[in-house]
């Protein structure tokens, strides 16, 4: 979450006041994330979310995204739910942008996620691509293979500005994710950005799952595979066996991977570690320095990536280790 798009205080009350929410005590900014603005808002009657859509999340996408949510709410899966204002309208317009109003989740995420975190991720996880196989409506994933191309082609010339060297390992495990992609594996809605930072936990409880701007229809062991990354790496770039055998063996609990899906794990977890560091490297050089946010540092995703280039077989990872 971040603030890009600022909001007068006579904006948001005449906002507020379409809606039977009570009236606006406060609101303030949310700094962390890079994609839409975000504020707390609070009413006399109870905390919410409002998102206000830039310019990087197409419009024509939201309806997925917002129908999503109740979908996922439907099936059980804790989730923040659009508020509908007196006209029954989901999605509306604030400050020239798209906007909807969200519930207040409950929770706090985990800045060092344990063993028992990593095990209920992988609980939901399984869960929402259950609950996604029946989910209407489709969306492809504009960052997958073909989008990594494109968003190569707009750091060409200034990668090597961010990490030496950066240009030419990009565009090595381009031509090598290109002749071995997996094409063929079990495809859901899947989250694609389902950081600790999207993960609230009560507890040891996980309490819920946000931010679902980058969800879309794609391959279910993908969608582990960006976990196996943001989850079971340690501070000095280590990674945790531990966490990713409980993340692991958990997920199958719900949902066992066929023979394909294990066997295509360090390939799709190199390519998730790619596609982090091209949009880490495409947002260092290219987010406004006034805007209220903190990139996020590219050179994390590249030491993952290197992980990933070295593993031999899904064991690595703990799959089917006792």
């Amino acid at each position: 979450m971040a603030v890009y798009t600022d909001v007068s205080d006579q904006e948001l009350e005449g906002f507020i006041a379409s809606y039977d929410i009570g009236t606006l005590t406060s609101f303030k900014g949310i700094a962390e994330g890079v994609e839409n603005s975000n504020y707390l808002i609070h009413t006399d009657a109870s905390p919410f979310i409002l998102t206000l859509y830039e310019k990087r999340v197409r419009s024509e996408d939201l309806p997925y995204f917002l129908s999503l949510m109740e979908h996922l709410a439907a099936a059980g899966i804790t989730c923040p739910l659009p508020v509908r204002d007196r006209e029954g309208r989901i999605l509306r317009e604030l400050a020239g942008r798209p906007a909807a109003l969200i519930s207040f989740l409950e929770g706090v995420w985990i800045r060092r996620p344990g063993l028992v975190h990593c095990a209920e991720l992988g609980t939901v996880l399984a869960k929402f691509h259950l609950a996604g196989l029946d989910f209407p409506m489709h969306r492809g994933n504009d960052l997958s293979l073909p989008g990594w191309g494109a968003l190569f082609g707009d750091v060409l010339g200034t990668a090597d500005t961010v990490i030496p060297g950066l240009h030419d390992e990009i565009a090595g495990e381009l031509d090598f994710l290109g002749a071995h992609w997996a094409t063929d594996l079990p495809v859901s809605v899947i989250h694609a950005d389902l950081f600790p930072d999207n993960v609230f936990f009560l507890g040891d409880k996980l309490s819920g799952l946000i931010d679902f701007y980058f969800a879309c229809n794609d391959m279910m062991a993908y969608d582990l595979a960006v976990c196996l990354n943001a989850w079971c790496f340690e501070p000095d770039a280590s990674f945790n066996v531990t966490k990713a055998r409980a993340m692991l063996q958990a997920y199958e609990n719900k949902r066992p991977l066929t023979g394909p899906e294990r066997d295509a794990l360090p390939l799709l977890a190199r390519g998730a570690a790619l596609r982090f560091l091209l949009t880490r490297t495409y947002d260092l050089l290219n987010t406004d320095a006034n805007a209220f946010v903190k990139t996020k540092d590219p050179r994390e995703y590249l030491r993952k990536l290197r992980f990933h280039q070295r593993v031999q077989s899904y064991r690595d990872y703990g799959l089917g280790s006792d």
